[in-house]
C-alpha cells in the first residue's frame, strides 16, 4: 500500500489508510510521508480500523467522502480465498 499511497500523493491525492489497532505500530514504510494528523489539511491519513468491522468502515467512508477506494487488504492466497471468500472480497 506505501507504493500506490506515494504514487497517489505525487498526483496530488489526498490519502487516507486504515491500520489494525491490533498491529504494532510499524509505519516504517510510510514513515517518510507520513503527516501529524493535527496539521491542517493532511494530505496522508492514518485511520484505526478493521476491514472486517463494517461499522468502522462504514464510519470512515462517511468522514472521508472519498471519490476512490483501492482495496489492498484482501487475502491474496488462492486456497485460502476458496475456504475464506468472506475475506476474499
Amino acid at each position: 500500500g506505501s507504493y500506490l499511497a506515494e504514487f497517489l500523493l505525487e498526483k496530488g491525492y489526498e490519502v487516507h489508510g486504515i491500520k489494525r489497532r491490533a498491529s504494532s505500530f510499524n509505519t516504517e514504510r510510510v514513515d517518510h510521508i507520513y503527516q501529524d494528523p493535527h496539521l491542517d489539511n493532511p494530505n496522508f491519513v492514518l485511520h484505526y480500523g478493521d476491514l472486517t468491522d463494517t461499522s468502522n468502515l462504514t464510519r470512515i467512508l462517511k468522514e472521508v467522502q472519498p471519490d476512490e477506494v483501492y482495496n489492498l487488504g484482501a487475502q491474496s492466497h488462492v486456497a485460502v480465498s476458496f475456504e475464506s471468500p468472506e475475506y476474499t472480497a
